[in-house]
């Protein structure tokens, strides 16, 4: 047989084709552009995709900072109070009911009559006295508890302006629109410039944002209320499914025997981690609340629906980390003369804790974040005081949140921002502790 040559279709040899070592080589050559260039689009579309993502991440934090920086300011009025003793105690008996029954409203409206004297019908005495919060009453109830020697006195006090004149100072309502156009009134503007002129206003860190419960007037509402709700479940949490979490582990990875019910227990656990979480606050508002009669809107029912919601999160990371203790260690210990219950106690799980650690702050973590099971079970409800104990109505940091965003007034939207900005940093932290906790006591087998 001969050999046909054919200078574009390469070499034919007893019925064979055969590519010369040129058209190989351009073959081969093509081939690789054409990889290189699949990979370059590749790698093109993942740089794009991870700048967009950081792009919106960058871009919601830009958003919630922006928003929210000003919460923590507040806007505060000076006043010469003058504590009349025919308001405050008009027998002289300083008694302690009639202290905290007096009108201190009316001093705070002298105060600002003596200084804007002009304000002499009654619609001018309400819109004046609207520029002090319905909250600076209190304040001085509290000073005149606290010292019955005020009584005749005149003091200077900063005042806790009202929410609009606080946004009017940060630039939220415009003096140039027309006043049937704003809330805000031609007169309070002149008021608040000759409060400014003489040095009468001023803003201040915003302490009564950490420190109050949940109010309907936004000058006067915190978070501490919804914090300590927050932490109260979460030690609820913590006491409950940890130790269960952990057992179940143990349970299944070193003791339970490999037939089909341990097989079906381990896929229904895994099925249940990604089951919504608002199936389990209809789960804990059926059980908890309707079977069992416990308080609605407790943070003792709200620990439990998130144990059983963070429970398998924990226990498939406490498995995770049974497993990675090498086999090596289990061996040695049998060797000795250790027991299986002595091995799994002094070997096994003191290796496996940095990791099981770390699986339960995350879950913590996503518990904190949930809001949707807390709506079920009635946390949702207007909670003014503080919860003492966890059977104590409250409420919680996310739920919080979703309140105050569906509140119309302006200064809520800086609360909102405020609170999450609050409730990240809270997550940051739980998972900064998780991550060092597994770099710190991890080992590397």
């Amino acid at each position: 047989m001969t050999a046909r040559t054919d200078k574009n279709a390469g070499n034919v040899e007893g019925g064979r084709f055969v590519l010369t070592q040129e058209q190989s080589r351009a073959r081969v050559q093509a081939n690789l552009k054409k990889r290189k260039r699949s990979e370059w689009r590749f790698r093109t579309f993942g740089i794009v995709s991870v700048i967009a993502g950081i792009s919106f991440l960058g871009f919601l934090f830009f958003t919630i900072v922006g928003n929210g920086a000003g919460a923590f300011r507040q806007t505060y009025i000076q006043l010469d109070v003058t504590f009349d003793e025919a308001v405050i105690d008009p027998d002289g008996s300083r008694d302690e009911q009639t202290l905290q029954s007096a009108n201190y409203a009316k001093l705070i409206l002298n105060a600002l009559l003596a200084e804007f004297p002009e304000a002499s019908g009654r619609k001018d005495r309400r819109v004046l006295k609207s520029l002090v919060s319905s909250g600076a009453s209190y304040e001085l109830r509290d000073l005149v508890l606290a010292n019955p020697g005020f009584i005749g006195t005149t003091q200077s006090l900063w005042l806790l302006a009202d929410d609009e004149v606080d946004m009017f100072f940060k630039g939220y309502i415009d003096r140039t629109v027309e006043q049937g156009s704003r809330r805000f009134k031609d007169k309070q503007i002149a008021w608040l410039d000759d409060l400014v002129a003489d040095g009468r206003v001023r803003k201040q860190f915003n302490t009564i944002f950490f420190t109050s419960g949940d109010s309907r007037e936004p000058e006067l509402a915190g978070i501490w209320g919804a914090t300590k709700g927050s932490f109260l479940m979460l030690l609820v949490t913590l006491v409950l499914s940890f130790p269960l979490g952990v057992a179940a582990a143990v349970y299944l990875e070193e003791f339970a025997p490999r037939n089909r019910w341990v097989d079906l227990i381990e896929v229904n656990i895994n099925n249940l981690a990604a089951v919504p979480s608002i199936v389990f606050g209809l789960l804990g508002l059926a059980v908890f609340i309707n079977f069992l009669g416990l308080p609605r809107s407790a943070p003792l029912v709200g620990g439990l629906v998130l144990t059983l919601m963070t429970l398998p999160v924990i226990i498939i990371a406490s498995r995770a980390a049974i497993k990675s203790v090498p086999p090596s260690v289990r061996e040695a210990a049998f060797g000795i003369g250790a027991s299986h219950m002595q091995t799994v106690a002094h070997h096994v799980l003191p290796l496996a804790l940095p990791g099981m650690m770390t699986g339960a702050i995350i879950g913590m973590a996503r518990a904190l974040g949930e809001s949707a099971p807390l709506l079920m079970i009635g946390m949702i409800a207007f909670i003014v005081e503080v919860p003492g104990t966890p059977l104590d109505p409250s409420t919680a940091l996310p739920v919080q949140v979703y309140l105050w965003a569906d509140s119309p007034e302006r200064a809520f939207v800086e609360r909102t921002s405020a609170a999450i900005m609050v409730l990240l940093l809270f997550l940051l932290v739980m998972n900064a502790s998780a991550v060092w906790l597994r770099s710190r006591f991890e080992r590397r087998w």
